[in-house]
């Protein structure tokens, strides 16, 4: 089943639906938060993107929304997510402003 795309917490709602699948990937440009958090993952968050998501905006869905504001540093969202690593967060409110 696709995903739909038109969500604001999908990763793919930029992304065109083609003959009801998925088109090539169109990356969504997260703008930089004036109000950034900048946060150290801890241990209970390593390689856990969702469980941060669910603390700050109280859904898993956001996950992605840190390799997109950290790009230089989370190549791989999962991977790259680990402890001791020190990271910029949006705020819910900078979220919900799409």
């Amino acid at each position: 089943m696709p995903v739909e795309p038109s969500k604001q917490s999908s990763p793919y709602r930029k992304t065109k639906v083609k003959d009801f699948y998925l088109d090539l990937w169109e990356p969504i440009e997260v703008n930089p938060d004036p109000n950034e958090m900048v946060v150290e993952i801890k241990p209970e968050w390593d390689r856990r993107p969702d469980k941060l998501s669910w603390e700050l905006y109280s859904t898993p869905n956001y996950w992605w929304v840190f390799a997109m504001v950290n790009k230089d540093i989370l190549i791989d969202p999962i991977e790259d997510f680990r402890a001791g690593v020190t990271i910029g967060l949006p705020s819910k409110d900078f979220l919900s402003r799409g």
